[in-house]
């Protein structure tokens, strides 16, 4: 058999490809769609509000950011990265804090951090064994909310920034309130307060500008939903 000329082969596949295109074009002109594409959905999705997430829009600002944290070093980096933000957004644009939406979630093992030094003189002993963290100026478990305090040895992962600070500063707090509960459960003690009694003393306990959104993976959605830029810090 005689083989076929490059230049025949590459004519034929040309032509089959010219013919292929064509035809696709023909059937999205009449109204179809292209393998694996889907049709626009008129109007475009809305996702419902909730009047629990009202807070993320009372919150002023001309922009959005959302903070969010799951580990003990990530409630420290979180606040340190919030302040960098707001540090370069009045650098680089003339911008003042009250001019930004700054949340930081508290959420997983970062929960405990929104609460102050009185319940983590309380609780703390038992939290930092559960979370693995003890306090780098004693190496045991902390008795003192870490991320508050000033003069920590070494170079910690909130560089000298307080959670204080941060809230002077306007920066706003998501706290979840399901690992809360789960925090204050963790904390009972044989013949001492309740879950519910130690859940409501926790709540009571907070830095300050704290909101309880039901779970704080439910806050990554909701803020999001409401127009706020997402960074994920650990």
């Amino acid at each position: 058999m005689t083989p076929t000329p490059p230049d025949a082969n590459r004519r034929s596949f040309l032509a089959r490809l010219t013919a292929g295109t064509a035809a696709l074009g023909a059937f999205i002109t009449a109204g179809g769609s292209p393998l694996g594409a889907m049709p626009v959905q008129q109007g475009g999705y809305k996702p419902e509000r909730h009047p629990q997430d009202d807070w993320l829009d009372q919150i002023p600002g001309k922009h959005r950011i959302f903070f969010d944290t799951v580990s003990p070093k990530g409630a420290a980096e979180g606040i340190t990265f919030a302040s960098n933000y707001a540090a370069a957004s009045k650098s680089g644009y003339g911008l003042e804090v009250k001019d930004l939406a700054i949340v930081i979630c508290y959420r997983h093992w970062s929960t405990i951090f929104a609460f102050n030094d009185a319940v983590w003189a309380k609780y703390g002993e038992a939290w930092g064994k559960v979370i693995n963290f003890n306090d780098p100026a004693t190496n045991a478990p902390p008795v003192r909310n870490v991320w508050n305090a000033t003069g920590l040895p070494g170079n910690q992962p909130n560089r000298g920034v307080t959670i204080d600070m941060a809230v002077k500063r306007g920066f706003h707090f998501a706290v979840c309130d399901m690992a809360t509960r789960a925090f204050a459960g963790m904390a009972v003690k044989p013949g001492g307060a309740t879950t519910d009694e130690i859940y409501a003393e926790l709540k009571g306990s907070t830095l300050g500008n704290a909101h309880f959104p039901a779970a704080g993976i439910v806050a990554v959605n909701r803020a999001q939903e409401r127009g706020y830029s997402f960074a994920y810090i650990g």
